[in-house]
C-alpha cells in the first residue's frame, strides 16, 4: 500500500477531499500523517475525524526552519511517507526538506502558473480582470510556486462573477482535480489499485 503525508496550515478543505475521495474508490493507498504548522487549524479536527495521525508543531519552538524539517522527517519516516501533498501549507519548503523528499513533493496553486504565485492568488488573478483563471498541481522546488508544472485545469471568468464566486469555482476544481493527480502520481489505476 502506498503512503503519503498531507501538510496542510489551515481548514483543510482539500484535505478532506483528498481523504474523502481515497476512502470512496478504496485506493490501495492511504494518508499516513498530517503535518500541520498551526496547532490549533481545523484541518486536525478533521484528521481526528478521519483517524489519521497528525504532527502539529510550532514553528517558533525550534531554532530554526531546518530543524523543525529535521522533526518532520522524523515523523515522516515513522510512517514510510513516499509522497508529500501540500494542500493549504502555507510555508515555503526549506533545503532539509527537499533533499530528503527531493522530487516527491507536491503543491496545488490557485492559478494557472507561473501567472500569480504567491498569496492571494485568486485575488490577484480577480484585480488583474483575466477571463481565465484556474489551479495548478506542480513539483515543489526551492522557489515560490515555480516547480515543473504535472497538470493545470482552467474555468472562465465572466462579467458576472465576484472574487467569492471564483473561490469557490476555484476550490471545486481544487477538490476535484488534486485526488486525481495524486492517484496518478502514486502509480494507481482509475479502480484506485497499483497499476
Amino acid at each position: 500500500m502506498k503512503k503519503f503525508a498531507v501538510f496542510a496550515s489551515g481548514n483543510g478543505s482539500n484535505f478532506e477531499a483528498i481523504v474523502t475521495r481515497l476512502k470512496e474508490e478504496n485506493w490501495d493507498a492511504s494518508v499516513s500523517l498530517l503535518v500541520c504548522d498551526k496547532p490549533q487549524a481545523k484541518v486536525i479536527e478533521r484528521a481526528e475525524t478521519f483517524h489519521i495521525p497528525s504532527f502539529a508543531f510550532e514553528p517558533k519552538s525550534y531554532e530554526n526552519k531546518a530543524a523543525f524539517e529535521r522533526a518532520i522527517i522524523e515523523q515522516l519516516r515513522l510512517h514510510d511517507v513516499e509522497l508529500i501533498v501540500l494542500a493549504g501549507y502555507m510555508r515555503l519548503i526549506g533545503d532539509t526538506l527537499l533533499q530528503a523528499y527531493g522530487g516527491k513533493i507536491i503543491n496545488i496553486h490557485p492559478s494557472l502558473l507561473p501567472a500569480f504565485p504567491g498569496i492571494d492568488a485568486v485575488g490577484q488573478a480577480y484585480r488583474a480582470g483575466v477571463k481565465v483563471a484556474g489551479i495548478t498541481v506542480h513539483y515543489v522546488d526551492e522557489g515560490m510556486d515555480t516547480g515543473p508544472i504535472i497538470a493545470q485545469k482552467a474555468i472562465e471568468i465572466d462579467e458576472h462573477d465576484t472574487l467569492e464566486t471564483i473561490e469557490q469555482r476555484i476550490h471545486k476544481l481544487e477538490h476535484k482535480w488534486y485526488p486525481i493527480v495524486i492517484k496518478q502520481l502514486l502509480g494507481l489505476n482509475n479502480r484506485g489499485e497499483k497499476a
